[in-house]
């Protein structure tokens, strides 16, 4: 489980890279590594980077919690939450593309089977 773990928090933290470097373009490096007093006005790409990272920042604890209490719960089916943090890593790999083209259907679809991955981690810990 560490390793889904450290990979999801890695996701996260690419994406956090990636929705900044989205102002790179329109900004520069030098009013990018600024104060940022004044949030520079948001390309379509750039609106769409951040609102994955926002999501993905929604759905962090909901992964983190049944993940940490799969090293705690005695009863823990641990092959299941393992196999639903595979799932939710993978599916949440695929949302950050998928949310950047613009295609409704494969976001939603990505963002359904991370779902599932959380649901089995939970139904791992009472199961």
């Amino acid at each position: 489980m560490t390793t889904w773990i450290f990979a999801v928090l890695a996701l996260h933290l690419a994406q956090i890279y990636l929705s900044a470097a989205m102002y790179l373009p329109t900004e520069g490096l030098m009013r990018h590594a600024g104060g940022r007093d004044e949030m520079p006005e948001k390309g379509l790409i750039t609106g769409r980077a951040d609102r994955a990272l926002n999501n993905m920042k929604e759905n962090l604890p909901f992964f983190l919690v049944p993940a940490l209490l799969s090293y705690v719960v005695p009863k823990t089916n641990t092959e299941l939450a393992v196999l639903g943090a595979q799932v939710f890593f993978w599916a949440r790999l695929v949302f950050v593309p998928a949310y950047l083209s613009g295609i409704p259907g494969p976001r939603s679809i990505a963002y359904s089977i991370a779902l599932i991955g959380n649901l089995m981690m939970f139904w791992a810990l009472i199961a």
